[in-house]
């Protein structure tokens, strides 16, 4: 007989991205960066002995919280480091979000917020973007939620699966709006341009309800590692750090490789860059194939496929992966036109370009 809770046995689960296990793959498909860690994470990687495994961990990561904290120029208490920004994520609902009432997103967006959510038995409200992947007005935005009582909404920005970017002060008009806690998730914020000059630390001590997501997992190369960590008023850190985060949430290895990271900074920086000049690179040549390409701020694109190449998204998709090249599908209403495309090295992107010059 099974044993699981009813909520449970009638969700379905996140579907990651596929992890080959040949390196002979041009993998494209999950938005990792495609550059080593810094020097100074392999160094520290190389000091760690056995003693240090033999303890437990800072239950805190308080020397990470620290660095964190002096990066961004806020105090120690407005930083949660946690395994992953998933971990972020399962927090944020479990401490803020009572069973049964909504949790607010916008759709389409990451599909991990569903999954969550319904794991907490309780239900998301989606919010539809527009044809520019835009929502509405924030204050019309943030009044959808409050109408169905949302105590916590998530806006991954820049967002997910399109690369769109949200500017500080609509940001600033949704939390001022809203009546519950809104995570902004910037698990891609790294490699958006410098030109536009966006900087949402400051929300974080503007508004008592706004918690921001950062992971190490993109733009600092140690998705491998699963380490993130969140920045909000002391308030909304405290009741995760006391009462609801695992004991031990974070390892030693991670918590060591993770604050190196953060103070190799200009290496990672570097990375960053290259992910930049490569996406424009791309985004051009995908569009002399024919294809539309979304303005992305983020190391992937989204491409929309004609029908008449190659048999549709789809098609081209599984043609790619024949061929040994990963990107990303989804059998999903608004996307199954469209290939979500992580930005690699020079090399891989040239790979991808000629082949889809084949097929197309």
């Amino acid at each position: 007989m099974p044993y699981e809770r009813h909520n449970i046995a009638r969700m379905t689960g996140y579907t990651p991205g596929e992890q080959p296990d040949g390196v002979d793959v041009v993998k494209l498909n999950t938005n990792e960066n495609p550059y080593p860690p810094s020097r100074v994470v392999m160094e520290t990687l190389r000091t760690i002995d056995g003693d240090k495994l033999r303890r437990y961990p800072n239950p805190t990561a308080r020397p990470f919280r620290e660095a964190a904290a002096e990066l961004h120029g806020v105090s120690p208490q407005q930083i949660i480091a946690t395994n992953g920004g998933d971990e972020l994520l399962r927090l944020v609902i479990t401490t803020f979000v009572e069973p049964g009432r909504p949790v607010g997103t916008v759709e389409p967006s990451y599909s991990l917020y569903p999954v969550l959510a319904a794991i907490h038995d309780t239900p998301t409200l989606e919010v539809l973007l527009d044809d520019e992947w835009a929502p509405p007005a924030p204050e019309a935005l943030a009044q959808t939620w409050n109408d169905a009582g949302a105590q916590l909404a998530f806006i991954v920005n820049p967002h997910a699966p399109s690369g769109r970017l949200m500017n500080t002060d609509e940001l600033a008009a949704v939390a001022q709006a809203f009546n519950g806690v809104l995570v902004v998730d910037e698990a891609y914020i790294d490699f958006v341009d410098p030109a536009f000059a966006h900087d949402t630390v400051p929300l974080a001590d503007r508004f008592d309800n706004v918690l921001l997501l950062r992971t190490m997992s993109k733009g600092y190369s140690l998705a491998g590692l699963r380490f993130g960590y969140g920045i909000a008023s002391a308030g909304l850190v405290e009741p995760m750090q006391t009462k609801t985060k695992d004991s031990y949430n974070t390892d030693a290895i991670s918590q060591a490789l993770a604050t190196a990271a953060l103070e190799g900074q200009s290496k990672a920086s570097r990375t960053w860059a290259a992910v930049r000049d490569e996406r424009k690179r791309v985004t051009a040549e995908l569009i002399t194939l024919g294809l539309s390409v979304a303005p992305s701020q983020s190391n992937f694109v989204l491409a929309t496929v004609p029908d008449s190449f190659g048999g549709g998204a789809g098609a081209v998709y599984e043609s790619l992966k024949a061929r040994n090249i990963l990107v990303r599908y989804f059998d999903a209403d608004r996307l199954r036109d469209k290939l979500r495309i992580t930005i690699g090295t020079p090399e891989e992107n040239t790979a991808l370009l000629k082949t889809l010059r084949d097929l197309l």
